[in-house]
């Protein structure tokens, strides 16, 4: 599979990204094209997706959390599905914890119902594997203030996690456990005063990669108030294989 970072600034665009937005691909199938997935579409990132792919051709959208930098984008992705020239376009499987259906419409300001139901088969995330054509993908819920879910994406042949937005949890590691690529978020800066089980720094995120024996390391979700040098120098203390910096077009294949 290949991943393509659409967006990876934390909590809010920044000068150089999007906020989050993860697109991964498969190889192509039989009908030529490859099985396109999305993890999680925050604000900005649907106009920076469309330099990448047509949107139009996203099988899937999983949301791994409620807060704008993850979803919000979603707003301006039903009006493209819904108002295209050549029509509605077909229902696509949209994953999501509790109430997303009801915090997408009330963003738009629709009704609950049929809010974007037309546009958006809206599915909960649950314990059995969610699957996407050839990904298989695993969730686990991690530590952050509202339910969050950290993906782990397979596709017979690499295996892909991202840890969504987290405090250092046994979670998360458990989840990323021989990973081929860890895309973790490194939000705060080692010796900083921040809120507890909120967001991880470089260390951390290094000591998940560690511990869970991964490949390679990509830290994201960076503020761009905070230096993204400074998140890999805090990982590499604890985190001795490959270590990357997401930035907005990288590929990556897993």
């Amino acid at each position: 599979m290949r991943l393509t970072v659409i967006g990876c600034s934390g909590s809010f665009p920044g000068p150089d990204s999007p906020a989050s937005c993860y697109l991964v691909e498969a190889e192509p199938g039989p009908e030529g094209r490859p099985t396109r997935i999305l993890l999680d579409l925050g604000s900005g990132a649907l106009g920076r997706l469309q330099e990448y792919v047509d949107p139009l051709t996203i099988d899937a959208v999983l949301l791994t959390h409620l807060h704008a930098d993850h979803f919000f984008d979603m707003s301006g992705y039903y009006v493209m599905r819904k108002y295209h020239p050549e029509g509605p376009q077909p229902r696509i499987p949209a994953y999501g914890p509790k109430q997303t259906a009801d915090r997408l419409a009330r963003a738009y300001g629709l009704p609950l119902d049929p809010g974007m139901h037309e546009e958006f088969d809206f599915r909960l995330y649950g314990d059995e594997p969610i699957e996407v054509g050839p990904f298989t993908i695993e969730t686990s819920r991690v530590v952050h203030p509202i339910e969050t879910r950290a993906l782990r994406v397979t596709d017979g042949a690499g295996v892909l996690v991202y840890s969504a937005d987290t405090g250092a949890c046994d979670a998360l590691v458990e989840l990323a456990k021989d990973a081929d690529l860890f895309l973790a978020e490194a939000s705060f800066r080692v010796g900083g005063e921040y809120p507890e089980q909120l967001h991880m720094n470089g260390r951390e995120a290094g000591q998940a990669a560690a511990d869970a024996g991964v490949g390679t390391l990509v830290l994201t979700h960076i503020p761009p108030w905070s230096d993204k040098e400074t998140a890999r120098e805090e990982a590499r203390t604890v985190f001795d294989g490959t270590i990357d910096i997401a930035r907005t077009g990288a590929t990556y294949d897993v």
